[in-house]
C-alpha cells in the first residue's frame, strides 16, 4: 500500500450490489445512446469520492475494476493515492504506462491529442481489447459543441464538453477510419456521464 494507510482510503459504493448494478445500467444507456446525457444521481451521491475524482467517476471506476482490469491513472498529485483506493476496493491492477491499460483515467488537462495514440485501440480480430478513456470534464451540456452521429443517434446529436481542447478532437476524428478499431470515451462531470463509443463520428461545431 506505501504510502497510504488503508484508514486514509475512501470508502466505496454505499451499497456495492445496488450502486452497482444502477451505474452499470446507466454506462450501457451512455453507449447504446452516444452523447446523452445520464445522471448517477441515485447511485453516485451514495459514494464520497476520494480527492483527485468526482462521484461519476469513482462510481464508474467501481463498477467496471476488477482483479483483470488494468486501470491507468494520469499522472499527478492524487495518482498514487487513487491507485491504491481502486486496487483495495477493486483488486484492479494499475497500469505503468497507458499503452498497457485497458481504463485510462484522465482529467480534461489530461486530454491531449497524444493520448489517442498511446490508447490501445485492439485489433480487427479483436476489437474488445481495445482501451476505454475515462476522462474527468469541468462541464457536460446537450448544447452545440460537438455534433455527433452514427449508430445509436437517429439523425444527429449535440454535445458540449468543457474543458477539452480542440486538438483533442482532431485527433480523434483522424482515427475513425481504424473502425472496428479504437477507443472508447466516458466522460464524466459530478453524476453526470456521456459516452462516445468509437463508432461515433464527430465533427466540431462553430
Amino acid at each position: 500500500m506505501n504510502t497510504t494507510a488503508l484508514a486514509d482510503l475512501a470508502p466505496g459504493l454505499a451499497d456495492p450490489v445496488h450502486d452497482a448494478q444502477q451505474v452499470f445500467r446507466r454506462l450501457l444507456d451512455a453507449m447504446s445512446r452516444p452523447g446523452r446525457l445520464q445522471s448517477l444521481d441515485d447511485a453516485a451521491v451514495r459514494i464520497d469520492p476520494p480527492a483527485g475524482l468526482g462521484a461519476a467517476t469513482a462510481a464508474v471506476l467501481l463498477t467496471v475494476a476488477d482483479p483483470d482490469l488494468r486501470v491507468w491513472f494520469a499522472p499527478g498529485a492524487h495518482a498514487e493515492a487513487l491507485a491504491a483506493w481502486l486496487r483495495f476496493h477493486t483488486g484492479a491492477r494499475i497500469a505503468v504506462t497507458a499503452a498497457e491499460a485497458d481504463w485510462l483515467v484522465l482529467t480534461s488537462q489530461d486530454a491531449r491529442p497524444g493520448v489517442w495514440s498511446e490508447a490501445a485501440i485492439g485489433t480487427d480480430e479483436a476489437p474488445h481489447t481495445a482501451a476505454t478513456l475515462l476522462v474527468e470534464v469541468p462541464s457536460l451540456s446537450a448544447t452545440p459543441g460537438l455534433r455527433l452521429t452514427g449508430p445509436g443517434i437517429e439523425h444527429h446529436h449535440a454535445l458540449d464538453v468543457g474543458g477539452v481542447g480542440t486538438a483533442f478532437w482532431h485527433e480523434r476524428q483522424s482515427r475513425e477510419h481504424h473502425f472496428p478499431r479504437g477507443a472508447d470515451l466516458v466522460l464524466t462531470c459530478g453524476p453526470l456521464i456521456a459516452a462516445l463509443p468509437r463508432s461515433t463520428r464527430i465533427a466540431l461545431e462553430d
